[in-house]
């Protein structure tokens, strides 16, 4: 790809995400990126749809890189597009939603210009994304009891009190627990377990919960897999202090393990969320597709 030729930049945009910060600055933006010699075109995302078609028609050759604004949610329909269209340019993250666990772990800013400079910068780090059936995630894949919460959490209530609001919404949730039996089998052992929840994670947080595995990678080609087991409801206060401390990997109510393949299957009807969108219905197979993005970064390799 040449620079010559590479003057423009897709900038795909949820002007819903978040407290509407990112979309009050769209023309700074704009400003800031023909300054420095680029040609900003604006994709306002609706519903997924105008991504596709743009991605779809693009050439290529003329784009520098797709900058994504948006929570999780944008960039994961984002991504979801690159791949179908088969696009590798590089891609900046600008995090303007309530959850932005995907920035976090690449330690984007929230300024608006800090994140300029890192978009209009040559600082990457390469980062897996993962597969479960037909649909790609960026950060997290997750089932059972407590993981639809962010689909029924109110979105105006979400926007407001952003994260916090997830955890309001898991508390009035815990006296509906009801415990699921599932099969998990990976290439290295099968597991048969009773769960409450569990997450398939490519970073390291999830619905704000900022080291729900802290020792993931983005790009060490492994899905890190956290069930949190049946359990009496009186361990599970204990348990969500550890899972804010980052440190219930060693409780006895959770399993954890790494791996690049899983089935996870079950009798019965789970709810599933994939980057706190409404995931797929079970069984579920998992892969990776290892160092498929290139992302903007403060420093390379992060």
């Amino acid at each position: 790809m040449c620079h010559e030729k590479a003057e423009k930049v897709l900038l795909f945009y949820n002007p819903n995400s978040g407290n509407g910060l990112f979309k009050n600055n769209l023309d700074y933006i704009i400003d800031r990126f023909q300054t420095a010699g680029y040609q900003l075109v604006p994709i306002r995302a609706a519903k997924g749809m105008a991504i596709d078609r743009a991605l779809a028609t693009m050439n290529v050759d003329e784009y520098r890189q797709i900058i994504a604004a948006g929570g999780d949610g944008t960039i994961n329909i984002c991504v979801n597009a690159m791949i179908r269209h088969d696009i590798h340019l590089p891609l900046a993250i600008f995090p303007a939603g309530t959850a932005n666990d995907f920035a976090y772990y690449f330690e984007i800013p929230s300024d608006i210009d800090k994140m300029i400079d890192i978009a209009l910068g040559e600082h990457f780090t390469n980062a897996d994304v993962g597969k479960v059936n037909d649909r790609h995630f960026i950060n997290v894949a997750a089932m059972g009891a407590l993981i639809d919460v962010s689909q029924k959490t109110d979105p105006n209530l979400k926007n407001t009190i952003g994260v916090m609001a997830y955890y309001l919404k898991a508390v009035t949730e815990v006296p509906n627990l009801r415990a699921h039996r599932v099969r998990l089998i990976t290439p290295e052992a099968t597991y048969e377990e009773e769960m409450y929840f569990m997450v398939v994670m490519n970073g390291i947080s999830a619905g704000g919960f900022k080291n729900i595995s802290p020792e993931s990678e983005v790009n060490d080609g492994l899905m890190d897999v956290i069930l949190f087991r049946k359990m009496p409801i009186i361990e599970l206060g204990p348990l969500l202090f550890n899972v804010i401390h980052g440190n219930h990997s060693k409780n006895r109510n959770v399993l954890t393990f790494k791996t690049d393949d899983l089935t996870i299957e079950s009798e019965d009807e789970i709810s599933t969320d994939i980057d706190g969108e409404k995931g797929e219905k079970l069984p579920l197979h998992f892969t990776l597709l290892h160092n498929r993005l290139k992302i903007f970064t403060e420093e390379d390799d992060i």
